[in-house]
């Protein structure tokens, strides 16, 4: 069980370039401070969960910025498996099955609203 956020951002990280390392060098500064902003959006989530239409304008923005930093459309599942893997990690006993199955939803509602935002991006800059 995951006792700190920190260490959950950093078990996120290390579990994503496990599973994609030819994503690492998108990752140029430290990623204890990419961690701190992974676990400051996941708590942005579970705090709106009930009402996510609040932070689609945020998570459009934030997609629009990684599209600088080369993200696309197909990196979303692979970082979707590690972020769901990492909650499993953290929760533990707690875990349950319908508790991945909310949460896969919610990544899936986001990512896609980040996808069509990076792909508005993208015909703007075309």
């Amino acid at each position: 069980m995951i006792t700190h956020s920190e260490q959950a951002g950093e078990l996120f990280y290390q579990k994503l370039f496990e599973t994609a390392p030819h994503l690492r060098p998108m990752f140029k500064g430290d990623v204890r401070e990419q961690s701190q902003k992974l676990i400051s959006m996941v708590t942005v989530v579970i705090t709106k969960l009930d009402k996510l239409e609040q932070i689609l304008p945020e998570v459009a923005a934030l997609a629009k910025r990684h599209v600088k930093y080369g993200v696309n459309k197909n990196h979303f599942p692979v970082v979707g498996g590690a972020l769901i893997w990492t909650l499993e990690q953290g929760l533990a006993e707690r875990w349950t099955p319908q508790l991945k199955a909310a949460w896969v939803e919610v990544y899936e509602i986001l990512s896609k609203a980040m996808i069509t935002a990076m792909e508005e991006e993208l015909s703007l800059a075309a």
